[in-house]
């Protein structure tokens, strides 16, 4: 299976970019083709400019500024996606690639006004992130970024695809043992993509 890997932490040294590197060896190892995107060492430009916004419902150049980005997200069957959990969202990067890249006639088309999801060549989607604070504060505050996966990630891809969502609660409280075991938990999840 071909799958994209999307990593969003700004530190190589970062459990996060560990994660993101067991990720696409795990991967590899299964005999998956693995595209890995890393948008900090691509220096991605999360802001979408003025004629992005202008142009973003023509389908025939929305995908211009981002095409590669475009290309790589339609040649995948599955999604991987691998990044910490900042103030209950998304870092920035990963915001803004979802912005620039998820475009009409990418992953969504209108049809009379209506969005119809069109990102069916992905049949999966497995999130690996980490939080600082507690599970039970994040539930309190709604889980913005879970309830985006479980919500607006699926209902995009292929009607019936799987979503997996792991999480690894108070990072600012986690030891050897809690990061090993949450690492055993993705490297499971990545063996049934």
């Amino acid at each position: 299976m071909r799958v994209l890997v999307v990593h969003a932490h700004p530190v190589g040294e970062s459990f996060n970019a560990s994660l993101f590197r067991v990720t696409v060896d795990r991967l590899k190892a299964k005999g998956h083709t693995v595209d890995p995107i890393d948008l900090y060492a691509d220096d991605f430009n999360p802001v979408m400019s003025r004629d992005e916004r202008l142009n973003y419902h023509d389908t025939g150049i929305n995908r211009k500024p981002v095409e590669t980005y475009v290309d790589r997200l339609l040649q995948a069957e599955a999604l991987v996606l691998v990044y910490p959990v900042w103030n209950y969202g998304f870092p920035a990067i990963l915001k803004g690639w979802f912005d620039r890249v998820f475009l009409p006639g990418v992953s969504f088309g209108l049809v009379d006004g209506k969005v119809r999801p069109t990102l069916h060549n992905i049949g999966s989607i497995l999130v690996v992130t980490s939080y600082g604070g507690s599970r039970f504060r994040t539930w309190l505050m709604g889980d913005p970024p879970r309830r985006i996966a479980n919500r607006m990630l699926r209902a995009t891809i292929k009607p019936g695809g799987r979503v997996t969502y792991l999480a690894h609660y108070e990072m600012n409280l986690s030891t050897d043992h809690t990061r090993q075991a949450f690492m055993t938990r993705v490297e499971h999840a990545l063996d049934k993509i």
